[in-house]
């Protein structure tokens, strides 16, 4: 928490900071005037800051647990629009039997795709296997072995 303050104060940003145990692990969620600026364009900067401030925790403690750096609860919404996407484009895969490959997507985002499909008993999803750090999803239906 003092690390993120001193480094949005290092950036001109005046801010509050609640530290927030989660499921996941700590969360920090900021809240100021300026989050906007903050979040940047599709939560870049946002991102960009969380990266900073892992590395720099990494860096002091190689076991620090990692933390994940919220604005005004900004990623929380927008992580519901994704799940609520993602049901959408699965209902298409459903109806027309057509994969759909998604958008480029970091590590989190993509998490969030397999996490609200991997119960659907129908559709799965699926990365590539490269080493890029941005990467497609594919949505389609499960292969079934015996008809019913």
């Amino acid at each position: 928490k003092e690390i993120l303050d001193t480094m949005l104060g290092h950036l001109g940003f005046v801010a509050e900071i609640q530290e927030i145990e989660t499921e996941s692990g700590i969360q920090l969620q900021v809240f100021t005037a300026e989050a906007d600026a903050l979040i940047g364009h599709n939560g870049e900067t946002l991102e960009d800051l969380q990266f900073l401030l892992n590395r720099i925790l990494q860096s002091t403690d190689r076991n620090a647990p990692r933390v994940q750096v919220d604005v005004g609860h900004w990623r929380a919404m927008r992580d519901d629009k994704l799940r609520q996407r993602i049901r959408q484009i699965a209902e298409t895969v459903r109806l027309t039997g057509r994969p759909v490959k998604l958008e480029p997507m970091n590590s989190y985002d993509r998490r969030i795709v397999h996490n609200t499909l991997k119960d659907d008993p129908e559709l799965m999803s699926f990365s590539p296997t490269d080493d890029a750090r941005i990467k497609r999803i594919t949505i389609q239906r499960r292969a079934t072995s015996a008809q019913h």
